[in-house]
């Protein structure tokens, strides 16, 4: 259950991240009331997720989690540039978040 809840943690953190972006500074107030109720339950799931499991491993696969899909959605929906470099580090996040799971 730790895990699911800490998954759905770094998906409120990738939904934060992208509406964070669309408030343009906090000046829609749509988007950021949406960027802050996305942190609460984001930082409220994380934190029951670390009741069982260690700091590190929650700490790094809920950062990576929010990294990784706000570079998709920033790709998908943004149009940012998919540069070779951005997404090699893309893979190697995903990468530590696999050693990290395995390594748990």
């Amino acid at each position: 259950m730790a895990w699911f809840l800490l998954i759905l943690a770094g998906a409120f953190e990738v939904v934060w991240a992208y509406s964070m972006k669309l408030s343009n500074g906090f000046t829609r107030i749509g988007p950021s009331v949406v960027t802050i109720v996305a942190m609460i339950i984001s930082f409220g799931l994380l934190a029951v997720a670390m009741r069982t499991l260690p700091l590190g491993t929650a700490y790094t696969i809920w950062t990576g989690i929010g990294a990784v899909g706000a570079f998709i959605l920033g790709l998908t929906l943004l149009g940012e540039p998919a540069s070779a470099m951005r997404i090699i580090a893309a893979v190697l996040i995903v990468s530590g978040l696999v050693m990290m799971k395995l390594a748990s």
